[in-house]
């Protein structure tokens, strides 16, 4: 069986299916060979015919984009088997088939019905087969091939990435990579040259060039200068079928800009300069500020300012600001016209950062001198001294001169300057001062033991221009005299012990003194020289400002003299000396051999000799005593209890709580709580003694009766209407309880609570026959049923 391909018909195209039929026969194709099967008519034996090759398949192509009104040709099955009377029958099966790809069933001929496009699928895989029209059954096996879809170019080259950014130093080499552009073109890279692409520059020459085949960009100028121009815009075009007439292209635009470096040295704009800065200005202030100029950016342009000589840099400071880049002068002593009226000073401003590669552009700084005008402003008075200390005595008269303040006019014009005391504080209006001379007087008499220092305020100001005033403190100190006695440190409780020997030193006293250490330093102590010597104490000076109480003779009474007193006389150092006169009370007490006092005369010393320890401990046990006394009479007070309802005394807001179990029969005397335990117990209505209204007399029922079988419930609402509507009850609350606890036992009670008051049936001669053990009951029980009785 043959198949053809009409494709290899077109002139065009003979020789490359050629070309790909014979190679794709020898590598893409598939190749079976099947032997010729005929139809075995019956009763005829099976014939073996040497076998023929059949369906040699390699690839079919189609052109892309196909835009004719027919359905292109594509190629031709044909099998051997095929006499051309219609019997075989062609199938198409695969990618396509019946939709893109139809076939005649009769001739094999494929045609491709619709438009198609490489770039969205290359290639169909389909299959074939012939079959007997008649029988349908299969002439040839299935066989596969394939329909590759021929390119055309149809797409054009594109820059995915664009547009770019890029940046390259300014001055660089030529030649100096600055990108890489690539293009892609969806065409068949493998068939002729669709997709081979060439670049090119449509704008950007002379400055930049394009490698043709890799698309790198590079400088094209040497030295190209940031300041002359920073950006460029570079457009590059990529075009395929390798650049030549007829190919697609596309292009993307390059933006570059050109990076800063130092290439720049600073320029002062002039060469001189001058500035005007009054006298009045202060120190640590910004008087000017200066600049350089650099065409650089950033780092490169970073500069610092410095004073290289002249004769006011010890006066004038420069620092650089780095935001502005600018000098700011600043002034580091006072400036006075009067004395100097002008300074010159020469100015530095350097780079940074330098770039060594650039140093043959340089020097990177510039050098700039600057004149400074010192302007005269009228100034206050100036003291001559910042501040003043002075000195009086005190106890001076007023009006005695402490000391004298000066002040000048710096100003050429030297005006006269008046002198007053700034009364901000009460201290300043303790001295004057001399309007003209400036000389300070005291305004009080001072004492310096009250306030040993005082510190004010002098102002001086122009007669001409009141309005300008300097001040200056003036401390003024408050100098000693001696004229403070000294006296003793504090008073002195001095005991002798009786047992006391010679030359025992019993006290050790001090003095002090007001006056400071110039004038009452030193303390001299003696025994009153006008009297007749001591025989019983003398004094020792040790000669350290205190001195020594020592006793002249051995044991001391205190039954003879209980109290000794000893004038002793005191001086200070000072000049004149003064002195002072004390007398020492020395009392005398009985001590214990280690020298511990153990008591006093009962009038002397009581506090520091104590109370032995025998005295105190009988002293608690009498008020111990005391106390248990008191706490055993309140008790029996409390003990003896008070009938409770019938009561001829005040009992308002008295609660009386009974809380025993049983007292016998002194509970009866207490209080008759029958009425609130059994009702039937109740025999009349009874007032309060504490107030005896007056009613009118109502009969009253005797409620023996009718007790008996009344019910708790309407007993007390019975108690509960009376109590509201007696009108002797007084206005304040009273507290009654009823805690009956149910009708008494048919068998009765053996408590005490009801034998003195209710009267009972029972009969207790039953207890004579318990035998000797209830022989005292029944007699007790006996005996008061007899009472009862009579």
């Amino acid at each position: 069986m043959r198949i053809t391909s009409t494709s290899c018909i077109c002139p065009v195209l003979v020789c490359l299916c050629f070309v790909q039929r014979c190679y794709g026969a020898a590598h893409h194709g598939s190749i079976k060979v099947t032997r010729n099967q005929t139809k075995q008519v019956e009763g005829e034996t099976e014939v073996h015919h040497r076998p023929k090759r059949g369906w040699v398949w390699n690839q079919f192509f189609v052109l892309e984009e196909h835009m004719g009104p027919d359905p292109q040709y594509v190629g031709k099955l044909h099998s051997n088997s095929d006499k051309g009377d219609g019997s075989v029958k062609y199938i198409l099966t695969g990618e396509g088939a019946g939709t893109i790809f139809i076939i005649d069933d009769t001739t094999g001929d494929i045609h491709s019905t619709k438009s198609l496009d490489r770039e969205q699928k290359t290639h169909y895989v389909l299959h074939a087969q012939a079959i007997d029209r008649r029988t349908n059954k299969p002439l040839e096996p299935e066989s596969e091939f394939i329909i590759k879809v021929q390119d055309i170019n149809d797409n054009a080259p594109k820059f995915t990435d664009g547009p770019y950014i890029v940046t390259v130093p300014e001055m660089s080499e030529m030649g100096t990579s600055v990108l890489q552009v690539t293009a892609t073109d969806a065409d068949d890279p493998t068939y002729g040259n669709s997709a081979r692409v060439v670049y090119s520059i449509l704008q950007g020459q002379p400055y930049f060039s394009v490698d043709p085949k890799t698309g790198v960009i590079r400088t094209a100028l040497h030295n190209m200068d940031r300041e002359a121009r920073e950006h460029y815009s570079v457009v590059i075009q990529a075009k395929d079928m390798a650049g030549q007439v007829g190919g697609l292209s596309g292009s993307t635009t390059v933006n570059i800009t050109l990076t800063d470096v130092n290439d720049n040295p600073p320029r002062f704009p002039q060469k001189h300069y001058q500035l005007y800065v009054p006298e009045s200005a202060q120190v640590g202030s910004a008087v000017g500020k200066i600049k350089a100029n650099d065409a650089d950016t950033g780092s490169n342009a970073d500069m610092k300012y410095t004073i290289i000589n002249g004769d006011g840099s010890g006066v004038f400071s420069i620092s650089t600001d780095k935001e502005t880049r600018e000098g700011i002068l600043s002034l580091k002593k006072p400036l006075n016209y009067e004395k100097k009226k002008s300074y010159t000073l020469n100015i530095e401003g350097a780079n940074t950062h330098l770039d060594f590669r650039f140093s043959h552009l340089g020097p990177f700084k510039d050098v700039t001198m600057l004149k400074i005008i010192v302007g005269d402003v009228d100034e206050p008075p100036l003291f001559t001294m910042p501040s003043y200390v002075m000195e009086v005595y005190e106890n001076a008269k007023i009006g005695t001169a402490v000391g004298t303040v000066t002040a000048q006019d710096p100003d050429t014009a030297n005006s006269l300057v008046r002198y007053f005391v700034d009364h901000n504080t009460e201290e300043d209006r303790y001295f004057t001062v001399d309007a003209s001379t400036g000389t300070i007087k005291t305004a009080k008499i001072f004492d310096r033991e009250e306030t040993p220092w005082y510190n004010i305020t002098v102002a001086a100001s122009e007669i001409d221009n009141p309005g300008l005033v300097s001040h200056v403190p003036v401390g003024i100190r408050i100098l000693d005299v001696n004229d403070n006695p000294p006296e003793l440190d504090r008073e002195y409780e001095i005991v002798v012990c009786e047992n006391a020997k010679p030359g025992q030193v019993i006290q050790t006293i001090s003095a002090t003194d007001k006056d400071n250490s110039a004038n009452g330093a030193r303390f001299h102590f003696s025994l009153d020289e006008g009297l007749s010597m001591n025989p019983n104490f003398t004094l020792r000076n040790n000669e350290d400002n205190t001195a020594s109480i020592l006793t002249r003779r051995r044991r001391y009474s205190r039954t003879t003299q209980d109290v000794y007193y000893l004038p002793v006389l005191i001086s200070d150092g000072g000049t004149p000396p003064l002195s002072s006169s004390s007398t020492l009370t020395i009392r005398v007490c009985a001590c214990e051999r280690d020298g511990r006092v153990r008591t006093c005369h009962a009038e002397a010393f009581l506090s520091s000799a104590g109370l032995s320890t025998g005295a105190l401990i009988a002293i608690l046990l009498c008020v111990v005593i005391l106390l248990a006394i008191v706490v055993l009479f309140i008790t029996l007070r409390r003990s003896k209890k008070e009938p409770l309802i019938i009561s001829e005394e005040d009992v308002r807001e008295n609660v009386v709580t009974y809380d025993d179990e049983g007292g016998g029969e002194e509970d009866t005397e207490a209080f008759d709580i029958t009425a609130l335990r059994n009702p039937s117990a109740a025999e009349e209505l009874k007032y309060r003694r504490d107030i005896r209204p007056e009613v009118k007399h109502v009969p009253r029922h005797h409620p023996s009766s009718s007790l008996d079988s009344i019910d708790v419930q309407e007993f007390i609402k019975q108690r509960l209407a009376e109590a509201d509507m007696d009108p002797s009850v007084p206005p304040y609350d009273s507290l009654q309880t009823y805690a009956y606890e149910g009708h008494r036992s048919e068998a009765g009670s053996i408590s005490s609570l009801d034998s003195a008051t209710t009267h009972s049936d029972q009969d207790y001669n039953y207890l004579g026959d318990w035998g000797p053990e209830f022989k005292k009951l029944a007699e007790l029980y006996g005996e008061i049923e007899s009472e009862r009785t009579t």
